[in-house]
């Protein structure tokens, strides 16, 4: 009797529309488009001279601001082209929309009121943070529906909002700056008496962490809902919302601060805007090194099962190990080893809060599938990482503390191991968990969830394919 194959042999194609390149040339176009638009437009307000005076000041801190960003995100690093997308989006689309919608909701209030003042107050208070919040919010949430591999946590949310708002504020400077330097042009100011040198000093000096600072908000909203698991779909919708609400005053705040007085904007930077920034600085920070911590309790499981090395979820829970992991493969093997050696440091810490995500019951259905993925990449890079992972974690282990003389030994072995990891002494050459001097043994069970259950022991070969772990061979033949 004829049986139907399990799978059909020829699976339907892909709509035209579906196709990766299409999509992808798609958001292209539209960003160029966008892009040729606001440059058209900055420069019929500024001039041509204005324009490249300021865009030459504007540029100045956006390095800055990009490499804070990529270090916070140094952790567990998201694909360039994400950021990529997200500046090129602030910079074009997210400032046309800006300029466009405030402009227009500006001249109808006036319109509509007969007092072009109030309008101004009125647009630059409650529609410019409405919409410019919006404007850039949107990136963030292209980000979190069609990259959800690389958004899985806070710091994503910080660092795809910042560098959005980094691309926006670009744009914007340019043309607050060119508009200055036009003025100054009509009135023969020069020097740091002229209104050029007043907004840069107060839009790149004093405040070039401003935009990103409201729109992390929305960012920490929409992270904090990666967070959540699949059932709390309220909770969900309702964090980002009310990060992009918490965004949008704060940047109201900040705008209406000229209206407060003589010293109102000096009262709101010092007493409001600058607490904030140094929490919510505190707050990435703190993520950054909970992130690590992570990596050191989650990949002893996978130490367990014979994928990784006893050494790597110490040195992977380090960053000073890391970099130091990589200088001495690009030392010993060359750029390209450096530059596996990242990627391997990057899918571990991605297995790593993976299996977190698993243990508290937030993975996805692709759980299995998304394990076995990182395992293999792992696996691939490891006669290149793994040495340089070995030496980093020798390198920066701290020195056991030698037992008190006349007082023997602590538990039968020659040293005591502190907090930390640290190497054995005598024939235990292995690193060991915090309060143990035997040789290694991994500090917990794996928990029973799905995907993990079935990544025992190397010798299953029904689920792993490969060989056990053996000693890492050095550099070179």
């Amino acid at each position: 009797m004829a049986t139907c194959p399990p799978y059909p042999t020829n699976p339907p194609r892909p709509h035209w529309w579906q196709r990766a390149w299409v999509r992808y040339g798609a958001l292209t176009t539209l960003l160029a488009i966008s892009g040729l638009v606001i440059l058209a437009l900055v420069r019929e307000q500024t001039g041509t001279q204005g324009f490249l005076v300021g865009l030459g000041l504007a540029v100045l801190p956006v390095p800055l601001l990009l490499a804070a960003f990529r270090w916070l995100d140094r952790v567990d690093p998201g694909p360039w082209r994400n950021l990529l997308f997200c500046f090129a989006w602030g910079a074009c689309a997210a400032a046309l929309i800006a300029i466009i919608a405030n402009s227009f909701a500006t001249r109808w209030i006036a319109t509509a009121t007969a007092d072009p003042a109030g309008a101004d107050t009125l647009g630059a208070t409650v529609i410019a943070p409405v919409v410019e919040e919006s404007a850039k919010a949107a990136a963030v949430l292209l980000v979190f529906l069609f990259r959800r591999r690389d958004f899985t946590g806070i710091v994503d949310g910080v660092v795809v909002a910042g560098v959005t708002a980094t691309g926006f504020a670009f744009t914007e400077n340019i043309l607050y700056l060119g508009n200055a330097f036009g003025t100054d042009q009509l009135t023969g100011d020069s020097g740091f008496a002229s209104v050029t040198a007043a907004t840069f000093f107060v839009r790149v000096v004093m405040s070039p962490f401003a935009h990103p600072l409201f729109t992390v908000l929305t960012g920490i909203g929409f992270g904090i809902a990666a967070l959540s698991t699949g059932r709390h779909h309220l909770r969900r919708a309702l964090l980002p919302l009310a990060g992009l609400l918490l965004a949008m005053g704060m940047h109201a705040l900040w705008n209406g601060s000229a209206a407060f007085g003589e010293y109102g904007f000096l009262a709101v930077y010092g007493a409001f805007m600058v607490p904030c920034f140094g929490l919510l600085t505190w707050l990435a920070i703190w993520t950054r090194q909970r992130e690590l911590r992570t990596v050191r309790d989650e990949l002893p499981a996978y130490v367990t099962a014979g994928w990784l090395t006893p050494a790597e979820p110490y040195a992977l829970g380090s960053m000073h190990a890391r970099s130091l992991a990589r200088r001495h493969a690009r030392r010993h093997a060359g750029k390209d080893a450096a530059r596996a050696v990242a990627r391997y440091e990057s899918y571990a810490t991605s297995l790593a809060l993976l299996r977190q995500r698993g243990r508290k019951g937030r993975a996805g259905a692709d759980f299995a599938v998304r394990e076995r993925e990182l395992l293999d990449a792992l696996w691939q890079r490891r006669e290149v990482a793994r040495p340089a992972l070995d030496h980093a974690a020798r390198a920066t282990a701290p020195p056991p503390v030698a037992a008190w003389p006349g007082h023997g030994v602590y538990g039968g072995h020659a040293g005591y191991v502190p907090y930390g990891y640290g190497y054995g002494s005598g024939a235990h050459a292995g690193y060991v968990p915090y309060g143990r001097t035997a040789p290694w043994a991994p500090a917990f069970t794996p928990a029973p969830y799905p995907g993990l259950a079935q990544a025992q022991h190397p010798a299953d070969r029904s689920a792993y394919p490969y060989p056990p772990y053996a000693r890492p061979r050095p550099y070179g033949p």
